[in-house]
């Protein structure tokens, strides 16, 4: 039997074959790659001595519980320590909120177009899902999602700022979906871009989880703090919530070096949020330059900026390939490009200003 090959008894769940599957940004020696958020600067050289005498005690099991880095975040936060759930990513604990509080039964909202795991995890956990259209603007509906909640919704995705589409909803319209959103539903604000922020009026969701008993926050330090590829994220919720994702988690699933990184990125957090400004400011020049040009941007409240090509997308891609640089494009929609360096940003600038419209 080859390796390909499978006994004749094993079956797996077939409506495993029509999963969407997760595509990453694509990455091509010798181009510039602004397709999957990373920030371009490396790691801090503090953050990097944290690393290496981690990595000294490989052979030894992480903390389960990741106990020092959960006690220094709620204390940032302002919030007890059960309130606080340590994961592999933001994007495991999505998966693990799902787990925790739906059963077949239920369902789960989410905009769309939005995060691309929003529609996997609920079909790989087996409930039911709600898809809501953006608004012509490119921002959550918040009307229509509160309309699409029914006595099956258990959990309701609002990223905020939103990826792909980097735009954000204002504290005002929030506030009264907060408030029509019924108590037994959990609003899960994933605000994996919120460090990158400039809008004063787009709330912090910390605030809101410390004010409303169904609201749970997801950050990460994938993205301002430069540990994309150490994969650390936590959420901040209801004690209630906490303690059953803490139940549906996988044991050691945070990483011994992931998480003395992200203690010692907190110690330098003044440094890299200094950086998010910086991307701020890049992120303004790069929408001007793309808008001056006809590309209508919407504003991006995140660390990239929406180009909305519709069926002219993959083209676009594709020339920018050419031109050696890598944006993701997302078939029929539009391509999300990250904010990198001046000078990768300019490189993508220049391809874009080739491009025969």
């Amino acid at each position: 039997m080859s390796e390909d090959e499978v006994p004749a008894g094993v079956r797996v769940r077939a409506d495993l074959a029509a999963l969407p599957a997760y595509v990453p940004g694509r990455t091509v020696s010798g181009a510039i790659k602004l397709a999957s958020n990373e920030v371009s600067a490396g790691p801090l050289p503090s953050v990097l001595e944290a690393i290496g005498s981690a990595a000294a005690e490989i052979n030894r099991y992480p903390d389960s519980g990741a106990t020092a880095l959960t006690e220094r975040l709620a204390a940032r936060a302002g919030v007890d320590a059960e309130r606080v759930a340590i994961g592999c990513g933001s994007v495991t604990l999505c998966q693990q909120l799902v787990q925790a509080l739906c059963t077949p039964v239920d369902e789960v909202v989410f905009a769309w177009r939005s995060f691309e795991m929003y529609p996997i995890v609920p079909q790989v956990v087996g409930v039911g899902q709600r898809r809501v259209p953006l608004t012509a603007g490119h921002v959550h509906d918040l009307d229509a999602m509160r309309a699409a909640i029914t006595p099956a919704t258990r959990l309701v995705f609002v990223c905020n700022p939103n990826n792909p589409t980097g735009t954000a909803v204002r504290q005002a319209e929030l506030e009264r979906f907060l408030d029509e959103v019924p108590e037994h539903v959990l609003v899960v604000l994933d605000e994996a871009y919120r460090e990158f922020v400039t809008d004063e009026q787009v709330p912090d969701g910390l605030t809101l989880a410390k004010q409303r008993r169904n609201v749970a926050v997801l950050r990460t330090f994938s993205k301002a703090y430069g540990l994309a590829g150490l994969r650390v994220g936590y959420c901040i919720a209801p004690a209630v919530v906490t303690e059953a994702l803490r139940k549906v988690f996988v044991p050691f699933g945070v990483n011994r070096i992931a998480q003395a990184a992200a203690q010692a990125s907190l110690d330098a957090a003044d440094e890299l949020l200094a950086r998010c400004g910086e991307i701020a400011q890049e992120r303004e020049r790069v929408s001007g330059v793309l808008n001056e040009a006809g590309f209508a941007v919407p504003p991006s409240q995140a660390n990239f900026v929406w180009l909305p090509l519709g069926e002219r997308t993959t083209e676009f891609s594709e020339h920018c390939l050419t031109n050696k640089v890598i944006v993701r494009a997302f078939a029929g929609d539009g391509c999300r490009v990250t904010i990198g360096s001046p000078e990768e940003n300019d490189a993508f600038l220049a391809a874009a200003a080739s491009w025969q419209r």
